[in-house]
């Protein structure tokens, strides 16, 4: 079977080629075909390697480096893409999905348009494919294959784990089919309402799953790795949030060319910058070149074959660019002081913010190329990321009330008074029964804000309770993206300023406290798991009439010979009592074990409106017209 997978994924870059070339010659059938066909044979391809897995055929060295057969089945599966090879194979089936996928669903009634498209997306593929292929295959055999296999990285033994791989790759390599959009719209030189609202469709295609890949990779670095928070600048974290702000910055730019036809020329580079720092985060997560607890390879020679595929692609869409940007029309004419110079704002904020989040994680290489050793952590973030953050969601209640082409200053002003009150309020607030710190008060202010602005836009375009629910889902989905945010605002805040942190060192019977709970270590006691063993403690915790039972665990993976801890999180309605397992230690000639405590306040609002903002994005792909009209045309 794995010949057969073999065999099929060299089918599949030979299919490929051919889409790319009858593409960029004009013929949309049978680029769509082409495309169609090439996916149908990589799915199966990537089936033989999943089946191989599931099997544990040792023979294949891609599984007896990432499985074992005491493996539990789901995680078998997912062993699949837990991996340099794998996940570079799923990056190859998605390429070709997407191409396929937009094959049976353009309807732009621009044949020429959709056929270089189609053929842009086969070049893409047939790039992946040969990476693939030719410097990182995963069906090479082994000779005589070995007994057992020394499994999968047990950090990767987790659902949300299992699901993060799939979800990002379709937000990564979603951004591919804009890119090829963005590129036909310049062969062409059309970049307008027709390219925007095909654009529209697959920029949301690639940003919901995207965000829903950050929000679970966040999620399982919160419970699996027992550090306590939710976001840790890592550059893997980094390298998934630079494409999803340039494709945020996307979305606003394509509503403008959608709507009035302006930025044509904008939007088709920021189209292209989505994807390419896609491509940028699969350099700095698979080369090596940073280190990272999510890193799937350390491998230079490979990066440097994905930094010169990110040169070429770079090179090529960016040339492309200042050839054909200059003869796009300017659409209708617009003044700062309207819809279009508030989303301009809004996309050149975003794009300074995408650079310094960069800067941030490149700056300890740049460093060590100079001789020098500089991390950069959260407090440069903070300084610098957050200031230019807090600008867009100040403006973002404002701007999608006021309108196309001149804006109303007295309608900005009242906004303006009310916001200022708003931030006074909490402020006041923070120096008397709240307790909290200005930046703080500034904060919870801003996350009202954009929940007030968000219900209050529902509020104006319905005009009466009875037409709330009448009213376009693209309108829904804007408003739901923008209460999302600021949910998340607020758990961000109070999450970040307001977490109890304590380090206890029990003996069994001992007690501690945080937050006002009283820890009680009842036991700790060895067991035994499908793959492996751990230290499991049971605590005790009660504050008032509430008592919680929380069981961390000290896990050891004998196949991988790798430790990891299992966190304990009791969630309380109000926050996370949360429990991590350290080692054993003598403290005054007794043995104790060390815990790490937390109490995170309201991080469950968090991700609430992360997971909102994705829905928001699915609904607004549903409301998305797959047919452009007549007059549009």
């Amino acid at each position: 079977m794995i010949e057969f997978g073999h065999f099929a994924a060299f089918l599949a870059f030979g299919l490929s080629l051919a889409q790319g070339i009858t593409g960029l010659r004009g013929e949309r059938r049978l680029a769509g075909l082409l495309s169609v066909a090439a996916f149908g044979v990589m799915a199966l391809s990537f089936l033989t390697l999943v089946q191989a897995f599931v099997t544990s055929d040792f023979s294949v060295a891609l599984v007896a480096n990432n499985s074992h057969t005491l493996k539990p089945l789901a995680y078998k599966i997912a062993g699949a893409w837990g991996n340099h090879e794998g996940s570079m194979a799923l990056w190859c089936i998605v390429t070709l999905g997407f191409g396929a996928a937009a094959a049976a669903m353009m309807k732009t009634d621009r044949p020429l348009f959709e056929a270089r498209a189609l053929g842009i997306q086969g070049l893409l593929g047939t790039g992946a494919l040969a990476y693939l292929l030719f410097a990182s295959s995963p069906f090479l055999r082994l000779d005589p294959a070995p007994f057992q296999g020394s499994g999968l990285n047990p950090l990767l033994q987790d659902p949300a784990l299992a699901i993060h791989p799939p979800m990002l790759y379709l937000g990564y390599v979603g951004y591919s089919f804009v890119f090829a959009l963005a590129a036909a719209g310049l062969m062409e030189g059309r970049i307008d309402r027709i390219w925007a609202k095909e654009a529209r469709v697959w920029s949301l295609a690639a940003f919901a799953p995207l965000t829903i890949g950050i929000a679970l990779g966040s999620y399982w670095a919160y419970y699996e790795l027992g550090w306590g928070g939710w976001w840790f600048w890592d550059p893997v974290e980094n390298a998934s949030l630079m494409p999803w702000l340039i494709g945020a910055a996307l979305l606003h730019s394509i509503t403008v060319t959608e709507k009035r036809e302006g930025f044509a020329a904008w939007t088709a580079l920021l189209a292209v910058l989505a994807f390419l720092f896609s491509i940028l985060g699969a350099f700095l997560v698979r080369s090596g070149v940073l280190t990272s607890v999510h890193a799937f390879a350390v491998d230079p020679e490979r990066g440097t074959l994905l930094l010169i595929g990110l040169l070429a692609y770079g090179g090529f869409a960016l040339g492309l660019f200042a050839w054909r940007a200059p003869k796009l029309e300017g659409g209708k004419a617009w003044t700062l002081l309207s819809r279009e110079g508030a989303l301009m704002a809004n996309n050149i904020v975003l794009i300074v913010a995408a650079l310094t989040v960069l800067l941030g994680t490149l700056f300890p290489l740049i460093a060590e190329a100079f001789g020098r050793t500089i991390s950069v952590g959260e407090p440069y973030f903070n300084l610098t990321f957050v200031p230019i953050l807090a600008l867009i969601l100040i403006l973002l209640p404002i701007v999608q009330a006021w309108a196309w082409g001149k804006a109303d200053v007295k309608g900005w002003l009242r906004w303006a008074a009310g916001g200022a009150a708003l931030v006074a309020l909490f402020v006041l607030l923070g120096i008397g029964p709240f307790d909290i710190s200005v930046g703080a008060a500034f904060g919870l202010a801003l996350g009202l804000w954009l929940v007030f602005g968000s219900l209050w836009e529902l509020k104006r375009r319905a005009i009466t309770p009875g037409r709330l629910f009448k009213l376009p889902r693209r309108v829904w989905s804007m408003t739901l993206a923008h209460a999302g945010l600021g949910l998340f605002v607020i758990g961000a805040v109070v999450e970040t300023t307001g977490r109890y942190e304590s380090t206890l060192a029990l003996a069994e019977g001992g007690k501690g406290s945080v937050a006002g709970w009283v820890v009680t270590l009842d036991e700790v006691r060895s067991i035994e798991g499908p793959n492996w063993y751990a230290d499991r403690a049971v605590l005790t915790a009660r504050k008032g009439s509430q008592v919680a039972v929380l069981e961390p665990m000290k896990r050891f993976y004998p196949a991988a010979r790798m430790p990891t801890t299992e966190t304990a999180i009791h969630k309380t309605g109000t926050g996370d009592l949360y429990a991590a397992l350290g080692e054993q230690r003598d403290v005054d000639g007794e043995a104790r074990w060390v815990f790490r405590v937390y109490f995170n306040p309201l991080i469950d609002l968090l991700y609430a409106g992360v997971v909102l903002i994705g829905f928001a994005a699915l609904l607004g792909l549903w409301s998305s017209p797959r047919k452009v009209t007549p007059a549009e045309a």
